[in-house]
């Protein structure tokens, strides 16, 4: 059984010394630092361009995030490349000697607004992230033939697995064209080459929603959990359990909604689910997309066995 979250706040980020990160810090993703975490971020420039950047997060005492480092992580792509407009964060994969960072590369379009594709760099021996391709790593194919992103990426006894955002179709409505877009799953020899077969994991359940955003995926000791944005007209983090990892089944309990505040009052999405001395914790964005930050939450007592199978 799955228990509801108790908020620790909105953390504080220090962009003074990132001339190049002028609002939002979206999409945190966590690395493992000894008793600190790496948590990497999308932040915009004026010109609302993401870039990937990275700070350290603090869980002892008070939790807090150090200043954000003055380079990005992952800068822009190249012009007329798949992620020239923007880089999001999506998840990270230590695999021996490499760290793979997934990612969502974003273009703009000219009868829809944008474009997006997944795309992965990787580190090697604690260097820089570079990207596998210049092209997407997920590209738009016929079973994916709008766009993806946001691809969640595990590794289980050698098989590599990923739970990604995929749209089915764009939409006219009055304000302009809307997309529409559910989860879905595919799998990997090596990260790097995927076998997509149009299994969907997450669907619409009513007429309103229209969006998943940032599946984020644990495999806990009595089931595979999945957090997940999901948006009607504003985002929502929910949960869905799972024998298998491919069939899944939402709970209406264990997400998170909007709450009374100057900072999520409108939306909560983005989920991003770490275990710390015996106890489950949440970052996530509230407002904008994560123009108001990023926010830490504790799950309360009760919850499902944490154990590794």
């Amino acid at each position: 059984m799955s228990t509801g979250w108790r908020r620790l706040g909105r953390l504080a980020l220090d962009t003074s010394g990132a001339p190049w990160a002028t609002t939002h810090a979206a999409l945190p993703v966590v690395e493992p630092l000894g008793d600190r975490w790496a948590v990497y971020l999308s932040l915009r420039d004026a010109a609302g361009r993401a870039r990937i950047g990275r700070a350290v997060l603090t869980m002892s005492g008070t939790p807090s995030l150090t200043a954000l480092d003055p380079d990005p992580v992952l800068d822009l792509g190249p012009l007329g490349a798949f992620d020239d407009s923007g880089v999001t964060t999506s998840s990270l994969v230590t695999d021996g000697s490499r760290r793979l960072l997934y990612y969502t590369g974003w273009s703009r379009g000219v009868t829809v607004p944008f474009y997006l594709a997944a795309g992965v760099a990787v580190s090697t021996g604690g260097g820089p992230f570079e990207r596998q391709s210049l092209a997407p790593l997920l590209d738009r194919s016929g079973t994916d033939p709008f766009l993806t992103a946001s691809p969640f990426v595990s590794i289980e006894d050698r098989r590599w697995r990923m739970w990604y955002v995929s749209a089915t179709e764009w939409r006219a409505h009055a304000s302009g064209p809307r997309h529409y877009y559910n989860i879905r799953y595919a799998e990997s020899p090596d990260g790097l080459a995927w076998t997509r077969d149009g299994t969907v994991c997450l669907d619409y359940a009513t007429p309103e929603e229209h969006a998943f955003a940032r599946p984020w995926v644990v495999r806990d000791a009595d089931a595979y959990r999945m957090w997940f944005a999901v948006r009607g007209a504003k985002y929502e983090i929910g949960l869905a359990e799972s024998a298998d990892g491919r069939r899944w089944t939402r709970l209406s309990t264990g997400g998170l909604r909007p709450a009374a505040g100057d900072w999520e009052s409108e939306m909560v999405e983005y989920p991003c689910i770490f275990d710390w001395q015996g106890r489950r914790y949440m970052l996530y964005n509230g407002n904008e997309y994560g123009r108001t930050g990023v926010g830490l939450a504790i799950q309360e007592p009760g919850g499902p066995a944490h154990e590794p199978r």
